[in-house]
């Protein structure tokens, strides 16, 4: 945790801590936290590789003082050539999880930093794009140190992604799993980094560079297109925004689950809960997230395809009244669903102005579809996967339409007057942890650090797996377990800090101009500031 008076001028906070320490050279040369976020978000695709890549999706809330909160939506579409014809043809009933079928969407998180550095330009920002792209550059090109992180998560996934192009060239060496401490490099990658930072962010999608991602991707089978990859824009919109005791709660609109992560604090918020971390606290926000996610699976995704207003959802004090007053403050709701997985990155950044940022990045699965596109180094996501092969519904494959996403960047301002960014990935956990770090700090005054470190929980799926149990990391005493468990439960005791809880972190600003840091113990990750 890092926590100080005036002398702080800015702070960045992500997974990794090269990432963290790219971020926070660019505001030690005057960048602003958009900027700042840029060279976070680049560096990542580096040196965290298997949870995001250039190939993926962004989503931004972005902020400045005095001003409301604006969102920025960096989600690929699903290719044309992408309709149910063509998985009938491969005599497919769902989109594979992983290779050449699964790489069916466009990628938008560069588009997502084109959206966002306009953004900066109207604050004054002046670094060039080669400044903001130079560590995650030099770090492609002259390599980066293997975590155990990332060596667990290769080992694991080799077996199922070296069959595709690219990945074992690029992640293996010499046909096994790196061993940690080794040097992992990333040369075309490296060299796709200095095209963007000489030619400009729309090369990836209507230059020289577009043109050689079209190629490789068509080469290995994937319905995307150069013409879907050219029609691929990003789009500033409005955040949703909730109204609690706690002071006003932002996070992204669909096609992301940010309707679900508000809805819970607001669901809780009502139940009257006065201390934290007892089975109250525990209890209220699970039952909370029941209630948030039967109304997520029926209805969030593609806004263009939904049947209701999600900020209307929001509006409708009564009936979050009536949601809240259906949970039972003593007895479990039955949990049959199963959940959404995910593989993500959350970083945040805050200058000396005050300017806040909130930012998550994926391809979705580790390592995304599995394919490395040969001419660029680019892994490309698998967001796709998660489309439904049906004539309609939710979430259903149609050409040009935004999957579902649990991606979800969240942002507070309380009513003290302090502004919050925090955030997680962990897919179906994204949601649950927010709500978890957010309460502990804002509700109940834990310490900001403390409140990311503590014991978590998830409840549903996590990588993989369709379970729908309560899953608690074993650091929660046993009067708790057996509380939960009583109460209906079905608790799953997973390790002490596992990774399946996500790597969460957060940012406060303070009035007087003070910031407070958390970085997650379970990731590679640092809060620095200067």
């Amino acid at each position: 945790m890092l926590y100080a008076r005036r002398s702080l001028r800015g702070m960045v906070t992500a997974p990794h801590h090269l990432a963290a320490q790219a971020g926070l050279e660019v505001l030690r040369e005057g960048g602003d936290a958009i900027e700042a976020a840029v060279a976070t978000a680049a560096a990542l695709a580096v040196v965290y590789p298997h949870m995001n890549s250039l190939g993926g999706d962004g989503f931004w809330l972005v902020a400045e003082p005095g001003k409301a909160p604006l969102a920025i939506d960096g989600c690929g579409r699903a290719a044309a050539a992408a309709d149910l014809a063509l998985y009938r043809e491969h005599e497919l009933d769902v989109v594979p999880w992983r290779g050449p079928l699964a790489a069916n969407t466009t990628a938008g998180a560069v588009g997502g930093w084109t959206a966002a550095l306009e953004v900066s330009r109207a604050w004054g920002g002046r670094l060039p794009l080669s400044r903001l792209l130079r560590e995650a550059a030099w770090h492609a090109r002259r390599g980066v140190v293997v975590t155990p992180g990332m060596a667990e998560t290769i080992a694991a996934k080799r077996y199922e992604l070296e069959v595709f192009e690219g990945f074992a060239s690029t992640f293996l060496a010499d046909g096994e799993t790196p061993k940690v401490g080794s040097v992992l490099t990333q040369p075309a990658l490296a060299e796709t980094l200095g095209r963007l930072a000489s030619n400009g962010l729309d090369d990836f999608y209507r230059g020289g560079l577009a043109e050689d991602i079209a190629a490789d991707l068509q080469a290995l089978g994937s319905p995307v297109t150069l013409d879907d990859i050219q029609a691929q824009r990003a789009s500033v919109v409005a955040p949703l925004t909730v109204e609690t005791s706690w002071g006003s709660l932002y996070n992204h609109p669909p096609p992301t689950q940010g309707l679900s992560s508000l809805m819970i604090l607001a669901l809780f918020d009502r139940l009257g809960v006065a201390e934290g971390e007892g089975f109250d606290h525990i209890h209220g926000l699970v039952e909370a997230t029941k209630r948030a996610f039967r109304l997520r699976d029926r209805e969030v995704g593609d806004p263009a395809y939904m049947r209701l207003d999600a900020q209307a959802v929001l509006d409708d004090a009564a009936g979050l009244d009536r949601l809240a007053a259906d949970i039972d403050l003593a007895q479990a709701l039955p949990w049959p669903e199963p959940g959404q997985a995910g593989d993500t990155v959350w970083f945040g950044a805050v200058d000396s102005r005050g300017r806040a940022v909130s930012v998550i990045q994926s391809t979705y699965f580790e390592f995304g579809s599995g394919l490395v596109l040969p001419r660029t180094g680019v892994t490309w996501q698998n967001r796709g996967a998660s489309f439904r092969l049906s004539e309609g519904g939710w979430n259903a494959l149609k050409p040009g339409r935004k999957p579902f996403h649990t991606l979800n960047p969240a942002l507070a301002r309380l009513k003290d007057g302090r502004t919050m960014v925090y955030g997680n990935m962990g897919g179906e956990g994204q949601p649950q942890s927010q709500a978890a770090v957010f309460t502990r700090y804002a509700a109940f005054g834990q310490d900001l650090q403390a409140a990311v470190t503590a014991p978590r929980w998830l409840l549903g799926r996590t990588w993989g797996q369709e379970s729908t149990s309560l899953k608690i990391e074993d650091r929660f005493s046993e009067l708790l377990v057996d509380q939960l468990a009583g109460a209906g439960h079905v608790v799953e005791r997973l390790p002490p800090f596992t990774s399946t809880m996500g790597h969460a972190g957060a940012i406060v600003a303070h009035p007087d101009g003070s910031l407070e840091g958390a970085s997650d113990p379970r990731s590679d990750g640092a809060a620095a500031a200067w």
